[in-house]
C-alpha cells in the first residue's frame, strides 16, 4: 500500500529472519523493499520474504532504494561498510550492532556522515531496556553504572572467552571471562556485548560504565543486569531473555526490539 513504511534491512542472518517473519506477520503497515547481504539470495531467502523484496549487496544499491529507515542487524564489520553511505544519502538508520560505535573512529564517522546528509542514526536497546530511566539519571546526576552479562556455554563459543567457557561447562560452576570497561568488552566481544555498549552510551560513557562477563552453565537464558547509582538514587534492573535457536549469542528480544520502532513509526499514540 502507499502509505506503509518502507523499510530495508543490511543483514539476513537469526535477527533479520526474525524480523522479517514479524514484519509479515503482524506489521500490516510496513513493506520490507530490501535486503543487504554478501552472498546471492538462497531459495529459502526469497521464500521468507514478500516477491517484490530485492536483494541487493551494495550500500549504494541500499541507498538507491529510499527506504523510510534502514534496520542493519548484521553486526559490526557490515555497520562500518554500510553506514556511512547510508546517512550520508539521508536515509534514517536504526541499528542493532551497537557495540561497534566503542571503536572512536567509526563513530566519529557516522556522526559526520549523518550531519552530511541530515540524518539520524538510532539505537536498539535490543535485549535489554529502562534506557528512558539510564538517561533521565545522567541528566540528574549519574555516579557509577555496572552491567553483568551472563550466557550459557555454548553462547561463548568462537569469541576470545571460548576456552574459558569450556572449563565453565566441565566444571558447571560460572567462570567471569571478562572484566573491565564497556568500550573494551565491546570490541572484544562484538557479539555478547552490544549491550554493554547501550547501557554505556545512554549512562556515563564507555570508559566509566564497569563491565562482567560470565558464562554459566546453569543458565539456559541470556542474563543482563544492570545497577545505576546517583543522586537520583539507586536502580536495578534484570532482564532474563531466551536465546535465539540459531543463534545463541543473541536475545530473542533484540528482532522485537526492532519490530517495536518500526510500530512507533507508524503510532498516533506512543511513548518516547
Amino acid at each position: 500500500m502507499s502509505s506503509a513504511l518502507k523499510v530495508a534491512m543490511v543483514g539476513f542472518g537469526a535477527i533479520g529472519r526474525s524480523l522479517a517473519a514479524l514484519i509479515q506477520e503482524q506489521l500490516p503497515q510496513v513493506s520490507l523493499i530490501g535486503i543487504a547481504k554478501r552472498s546471492p539470495p538462497s531459495e529459502r531467502d526469497r521464500a521468507s520474504v514478500h516477491s517484490a523484496t530485492r536483494f541487493v549487496d551494495t550500500p549504494a544499491a541500499l541507498a538507491n532504494l529510499a527506504a523510510d529507515v534502514v534496520i542493519e542487524c548484521a553486526g559490526h564489520q557490515a555497520l562500518a561498510a554500510f553506514a556511512p553511505v547510508l546517512l550520508r544519502e539521508g536515509r534514517e538508520l536504526l541499528i542493532a550492532s551497537v557495540g561497534a560505535l566503542a571503536d572512536r573512529s567509526l563513530e566519529a564517522s557516522l556522526r559526520d556522515a549523518a550531519i552530511q546528509g541530515r540524518a539520524r542514526l538510532l539505537l536498539s536497546t535490543g535485549a535489554i531496556g529502562a534506557m528512558d530511566l539510564l538517561c533521565a539519571a545522567r541528566i540528574g546526576g549519574l555516579r557509577g553504572v555496572r552491567y553483568t552479562g551472563s550466557k550459557p556455554p555454548r553462547a561463548w563459543l568462537g569469541t576470545p572467552a571460548e576456552a574459558l567457557a569450556q572449563g565453565s561447562e566441565a566444571a558447571n560452576v560460572p567462570v567471569d571471562v571478562f572484566e573491565g570497561t564497556a568500550r573494551e568488552a565491546a570490541l572484544r566481544f562484538p557479539q555478547n556485548a552490544n549491550v554493554a555498549a547501550t547501557v554505556a552510551l545512554a549512562g556515563i560513557g564507555f570508559e566509566e560504565t564497569r563491565v562482567r562477563l560470565v558464562a554459566d552453565p546453569q543458565l539456559h537464558v541470556n542474563q543482563h543486569a544492570v545497577q545505576a547509582e546517583g543522586t537520583f538514587g539507586h536502580f536495578e534492573l534484570t532482564v532474563r531473555g531466551h536465546p535465539q535457536s540459531a543463534q545463541p549469542k543473541t536475545s530473542v528480544l533484540v528482532a522485537f526490539s526492532l519490530a517495536r520502532y518500526l510500530t512507533h513509526c507508524q503510532s498516533v499514540l506512543s511513548f518516547a
